[in-house]
């Protein structure tokens, strides 16, 4: 990204200058000069776009790990007021609707691991179905789909995919309100009829780690966390259901732009007014979207218990946390000086409640919400936490991943899979894999510096390292 274009406020926050005459709200870019640089130019292009669309109030913002998307760029917030004639667009919520992290905390050290960790390798890669277009052992009839659709993670609970207490330590509870199924194509469902419960393919992940520094001592012991021990985080979201709600959408909500005279800045921002017909029918569809990735994660975390268990007897793997990355929701802020609801588009981005906040669960609430930056399959991951300080400079709102500086195209002609399998081999890291190609394009280096990402939302005030987690096994399609 060219600098020259931004104005610096301080050394973790960028601002774009108004030109003469040009209408549209603030945009704002968080992180280093060093991270910024590492950006496409598009970036900066697609978030000055968003910032131009109907209703939107605060500020266009885009994360640390911030790279080129569809529409918004990936790492892009930006809040819309329903009555300011507010916008909800396909392209700010992406493709892989509810994409997310689910975190789980284990009773194993390292030590306690690696005389199992191949055998556990093993049984995991045979466990969880991966890969594209690859489906599970699970096959829904379209009336019981609808009640995922419906249910997300409750239903999963009730049948038998896991525990009540899941349900506690999922964003929503495991339920996302307003799901409407009726919005969902025939399509989707179709392609999602033998999907749940299935890890799908590109960056998502089944990660089995090792907790290897503790940054907040205070923090880690809410969230459970201790040197050394074994954590597993599951990486996917809602398969292709969500991507053909996506694509279903774009079409609708383009007609709707289209027949309400809505001036697009880029016609990847197709969107329709949240109080549309329109708009109201993508939010129902997106939030069925929301609920077949937590079922999804929730039945996947059940196939990991079992794995471990089957290879380790008597683990204990509970749930720590369950958040997306690919969402608009309806939310309470203060913005302008004003208490109010919005939509908040959050693509390629995670909410962050700091201390105190009624959805945050009991156990954390005092603490804040546990916020979860993935990383790829070499370097590391992190879990932090909300701050305060969050809610006046993002809307609660923090970065979710390293975030790709390579396309797949580019990792593709500089490494092939069984190169990075045997590199990550030698470093103790066990790959299980469905595509060589795959892995070849989630090449480690292919991705920015997560410590730099995690370093950066921290000191940009959106949330505070806990703890940073070192692969030991990685599952991958």
């Amino acid at each position: 990204m060219d600098l020259s274009k931004l104005e610096k406020i301080d050394e973790y926050t960028w601002t774009v200058p108004l030109k003469p005459g040009e209408k549209r709200a603030p945009v704002v870019l968080y992180g280093t000069k060093e991270l910024l640089r590492s950006m496409d130019d598009k970036v900066l292009e697609q978030i000055t776009n968003v910032a131009k669309l109907p209703g939107i109030v605060g500020k266009a913002m885009t994360m640390p790990d911030a790279h080129w998307g569809y529409g918004f760029p990936i790492g892009g917030v930006a809040a819309f007021d329903p009555e300011e004639g507010g916008i909800i667009s396909a392209g700010g919520v992406g493709f892989d609707i509810s994409c997310g992290i689910r975190c789980l905390r284990t009773d194993l050290s390292l030590r306690d691991l690696e005389p199992y960790a191949e055998r556990l390798a093993d049984e995991l890669y045979k466990t969880i179905p991966a890969g594209v277009g690859e489906e599970g052992e699970i096959k829904l009839s379209p009336k019981e789909l609808d009640r995922v659709l419906e249910g997300g993670a409750e239903w999963a609970v009730r049948e038998g995919y896991g525990v009540p207490e899941d349900l506690e330590y999922i964003e929503e509870h495991g339920r996302m309100e307003g799901a409407v199924p009726e919005f969902v194509s025939k399509e989707a469902k179709k392609r999602q009829k033998g999907e749940m419960g299935t890890l799908g393919s590109g960056n998502h992940y089944l990660e089995v780690q090792v907790v290897e520094k503790v940054y907040d001592q205070k923090a880690a012991e809410a969230f459970g966390l201790w040197e050394g021990q074994i954590v597993v985080s599951i990486h996917c979201g809602s398969r292709g259901l969500g991507h053909q709600i996506g694509t279903d959408y774009l079409l609708s909500l383009a007609k709707a732009a289209q027949r309400l005279k809505i001036d697009l800045p880029d016609r990847e921002l197709a969107c329709a007014p949240i109080t549309s017909p329109e708009g109201h029918e993508y939010i129902g569809a997106m939030n069925a979207g929301i609920n077949c990735a937590l079922a999804n994660r929730q039945i996947l975390t059940h196939l990991t218990r079992q794995a471990f268990r089957k290879i380790i007897p008597g683990t204990k793997v509970e749930t720590l946390y369950d958040v997306s990355h690919n969402t608009c929701k309806r939310e309470k802020h203060v913005i302008d000086g004003r208490e109010r609801f919005v939509y908040i588009h959050r693509k390629g981005a995670t909410r962050a409640y700091g201390p105190g906040h009624p959805d945050i669960p009991q156990r954390y609430r005092n603490i804040g919400q546990p916020v979860l930056i993935g990383g790829s399959m070499g370097t590391g991951s992190y879990i932090l936490v909300g701050v305060d300080t969050s809610e006046q400079r993002a809307l609660s709102t923090a970065s979710h991943g390293a975030g790709r500086a390579l396309s797949r195209r580019q990792a593709l002609k500089q490494w092939s899979g069984k190169e990075i399998i045997q590199q990550l081999a030698a470093r103790g890291i066990i790959v299980r894999a469905h595509s060589s190609r795959g892995v070849a394009e989630e090449a480690p280096d292919a991705y920015k510096n997560v410590d730099l990402v995690a370093e950066a939302t921290e000191y940009a005030g959106l949330a505070n390292r806990v703890a940073l987690l070192r692969p030991k096994i990685c599952v991958k399609g």
